[in-house]
């Protein structure tokens, strides 16, 4: 057993990872690259209990359990949950890190999406990667290495660790062996989440997120007119903000009730008014950063759906030439090939492009209903 067992389909990062946390290779920052699902985070948490374990990640000892478990005293791991991630934060994340390891061997920071880090952020985070403390370790993660994303200078001053998409028979074989699923189901939920090993673990053990790849994959039947556009748009909209809601509903209320607690609610004496005065505030910087993080949620649900979308289309353009690669969604067999046989090749490309154009737009902050109308109106059209 290894800390990298569940690193699917990434066998030559396993052995460099390996041989760093035996001191081959090892530097202070890496950057764990790669597309969506392909493991950046997994990588990183996986590296991190390799660097603290006393045998390099055996997977078996405390050492190992509590890290991959998120409480070891000396790796920080943050995880952005709004649309950018700022400099006070950042700053307070270098300043804890730069304390010595308690209880391992090295002080980890492990920061997941580093993509969103704000221009401050980032360049408060590059001061503290060119003058690192001497026993810490930035473990960096980001969908890309576009210098547009990523800040060219802290990327000059990190190893790179590329990461590839897994392969669907790798996804497949981890759900057979590690969640006991059947052999045919793991190879529909591995197709259908398009490397993605995360989403293909929801699919295979969340009845709701079946549910709603059903009605996305619904969507193309059901668009008979203009009104059916607008009303299979405001439907999409509405699961994704459904979805989003219930992740952090518990989370935002508790959070709320600790700092009211913490401000005093409730007390009495002379500087209770006072400090009630003074706790809007806080709780109004609050709010702020749960509706961000609301937002970004949102956003993460509806892409997904837009991407079972397009890859529908995908599979009937594919079934319609007659290509020799494997449907994205295998339980849709007949429903593509009819629509490859009532659509042409142009139609459906102007339909993946349709879809595009939208995840584009909303990447840019067009809301979100007014750019899945506009792409519903064009399917519909196309």
């Amino acid at each position: 057993m290894s800390v990298f067992d569940e690193l699917v389909g990434q066998d030559e990062a396993q052995r460099v990872l390996a041989d760093a946390a035996r001191g081959l290779g090892m530097t202070h920052a890496w950057l764990f690259t790669g597309p969506p699902g392909s493991g950046r985070s997994t990588a990183a948490v996986a590296f991190a209990a390799a660097l603290q374990c006393p045998q390099g990640g055996c997977g078996e000892c405390h050492t190992c359990h509590t890290v991959l478990g998120g409480t070891h005293a000396d790796v920080t791991r943050v995880i952005p949950e709004g649309l950018t991630l700022g400099v006070d934060q950042v700053r307070r994340l270098i300043l804890e890190a730069s304390r010595a390891p308690t209880a391992g061997r090295w002080q980890i920071l492990i920061v997941e999406d580093a993509d969103r880090l704000t221009e401050a952020a980032a360049n408060a985070l590059l001061k503290a990667v060119e003058e690192p403390p001497e026993r810490t370790v930035f473990l960096l993660c980001a969908p890309s290495t576009n210098p547009a994303e990523i800040s060219v200078t802290i990327r000059s001053r990190c190893r790179v660790m590329g990461l590839r998409q897994p392969p669907a028979g790798a996804i497949a074989d981890l759900l057979v062996n590690r969640d006991g699923l059947d052999r045919r189901e793991a190879e529909l939920y591995a197709a259908a989440a398009q490397g993605h090993v995360g989403r293909a673990r929801r699919l295979a053990t969340d009845p709701e997120a079946r549910a709603k790849r059903h009605d996305v994959l619904q969507i193309p039947r059901r668009l008979t007119g203009l009104g059916a556009c607008f009303t299979a748009a405001v439907e999409l909209i509405e699961a994704a903000e459904a979805e989003a809601s219930g992740v952090y509903t518990e989370r935002s209320a508790a959070e709320k009730e600790a700092l009211e607690t913490a401000l005093g609610k409730g007390g009495t004496g002379k500087g209770a008014s006072k400090a009630a005065r003074g706790s809007a505030a806080a709780l109004k910087e609050l709010e702020k950063r749960q509706k961000t993080r609301d937002t970004r949620a949102q956003r993460d649900s509806l892409d997904r759906a837009l991407v079972d979308l397009a890859a529908f289309y995908r599979d009937a353009l594919a079934a319609g030439f007659g290509a020799r690669v494997a449907p994205i969604h295998i339980d849709m067999a007949d429903t593509t090939r009819a629509a490859a046989a009532k659509l042409s090749a142009e139609s459906l490309l102007r339909r993946i492009d349709a879809i595009l154009e939208c995840r584009k737009a909303i990447e840019a902050n067009v809301r979100p209903r007014i750019a899945v109308e506009a792409m519903m109106t064009r399917l519909w059209q196309s």
